[in-house]
């Protein structure tokens, strides 16, 4: 009997087969959950779809959110479909290509308006739309990457906006924890993902993660689903506020060793 059996999750992100939300599915499927996905437009319908097949899954909504009316959308549907829900899962970011290479300082005022609307008010969005319908003991979980803290080239805007997102994670698990559901975030390693690609520098980064990192491992979405499974089943009862770090333990290094 699988750890999520008897739950209900709505996965929002999933673009294809190598996305995070991908992983995280799987990782619930396997352990007994039921499963809604959504995706962001049509260019990404066929692909979402073609997923969901393969786990049996027959809520499969398109969302921009963007949109607070087609976030209400997919909630009122949900609703219809589930009565009520589990987990939440955001696995969104976006930011214009333009904006993440070169100098930060070159930020144009429309990209960070946009990369923080997509990428970190989209999670406060879904959790005002959805608060009405987690269950007691449900989880939330959103994905940050390490660039919150620290620089990483050509990471830019991205970030900021998980800056702020992490913040966010604190802020919604404070007001959530009043109904008991808890909100925590993963901070994973660098992903050959869709968003990914759009980061100049990524090739290079991806290559010396796994030299740097204390376990010269690249991390997979299945690393990242095993995680997310953890966070958002009972074993995690008492954990919320927190961003758990998915990276080979790339983050604790302060200086590198060199490769020799």
């Amino acid at each position: 009997m699988g750890i999520l059996e008897g739950k209900t999750a709505l996965v929002f992100g999933l673009a294809n087969d190598r996305s995070i939300a991908w992983g995280i599915i799987q990782a619930f499927h396997q352990h007994g959950a039921r499963i809604g996905i959504s995706y962001a437009g049509e260019a990404l319908e066929r692909r979402a779809r073609t997923l969901a097949e393969k786990i049996n899954c027959n809520f499969v909504e398109p969302c921009d959110v963007a949109s607070d009316e087609q976030i209400q959308q997919v909630a009122e549907k949900a609703a219809a479909a589930f009565g009520s829900i589990d987990i939440l899962v955001h696995a969104i970011a976006f930011a214009n290509r333009d904006e993440l290479s070169g100098p930060y300082y070159n930020t144009s005022r429309a990209g960070f308006h946009l990369a923080m609307d997509i990428s970190v008010y989209s999670f406060t969005a879904l959790a005002r739309a959805f608060q009405p319908l987690i269950r007691p003991g449900g989880a939330m979980l959103t994905l940050t990457y390490y660039g919150s803290e620290k620089v990483a080239p050509n990471y830019n805007v991205m970030g900021v906006a998980k800056a702020a997102l992490e913040a966010s994670v604190r802020y919604l698990a404070n007001d959530f924890g009043k109904q008991g559901v808890r909100v925590n975030a993963i901070s994973a390693g660098p992903i050959r993902t869709l968003a990914a690609a759009g980061v100049s520098s990524f090739k290079t980064m991806y290559r010396r993660f796994a030299e740097l990192a204390p376990l010269h491992e690249n991390v997979t979405i299945e690393d990242v689903g095993n995680a997310a499974l953890f966070l958002c089943s009972d074993l995690a009862s008492r954990t919320t506020g927190e961003v758990l770090f998915v990276d080979s333990g790339y983050n604790i290094m302060g200086i590198p060793e060199p490769v020799e």
